[in-house]
């Protein structure tokens, strides 16, 4: 874990060089994205955990979490497709259990963490149509999930639409973030996302 501020760690994994996010309150915890690795559930039990996007690997690991509950855009949809995405990178089956989310949210929600606050906003669709941002206010740090990319280009699939991901940033940007917490790479300033490029519809 990196503490990117008290309390606010990114967990970065080699595999597809993934980044996950934790805050931490009082006797409470919330992860950002429960990634493809089960094991990390040995060393962290959040209350919650916030889905960024349903792409398979920031969703399929979150059945090893459970009990708990599990947050997303209204739009966000974990079911076979994540799976025909994950067959794409992977030659073996997946064995495990797909989680639905138990809470979602349309524009803002606010959750107490162990009487932190923590945000949860969607600024429209970018790089999927139900990116949902995390900002920690009281530590200026944001989970931007794959907005922002940190040692390769972001990428824009099918369900993305590029056209109005520079608007998402800039929205992102009046949070007035200290750190940006991409969804793979190491944390990030708010002068990198000011300059980052954006993806067109052909990028993958």
């Amino acid at each position: 874990m990196i503490e990117v501020a008290p309390g606010v760690f990114a967990r970065r994994h080699t595999e597809l060089d993934l980044t996950l996010g934790l805050v931490v309150g009082d006797g409470d915890a919330v992860l950002i994205d429960s990634g493809m690795d089960p094991g990390l559930a040995r060393e962290v039990r959040p209350s919650r955990i916030v889905l960024t996007h349903n792409h398979f690997d920031h969703v399929l690991a979150t059945e090893a979490f459970l009990p708990c509950e599990v947050w997303a855009h209204e739009d966000c949809v974990v079911d076979e497709r994540v799976l025909v995405e994950r067959a794409k990178y992977y030659d073996e089956p997946f064995t495990g259990t797909l989680v639905a989310p138990t809470h979602t949210f349309r524009d803002t929600v606010t959750l107490d963490v162990g009487g932190r606050r923590v945000d949860l906003h969607h600024f429209g669709p970018a790089h999927t149509s139900h990116d949902v941002v995390v900002h920690v206010p009281d530590a200026g740090v944001v989970f931007a999930g794959d907005l922002v990319e940190q040692g390769a280009p972001a990428q824009a699939g099918p369900d993305a639409t590029p056209s109005n991901w520079r608007h998402v940033l800039d929205l992102v940007l009046e949070l007035d973030p200290r750190v940006v917490v991409p969804g793979h790479g190491d944390p990030v300033d708010a002068r990198f996302v000011r300059e980052m490029a954006v993806p067109s519809r052909e990028a993958r």
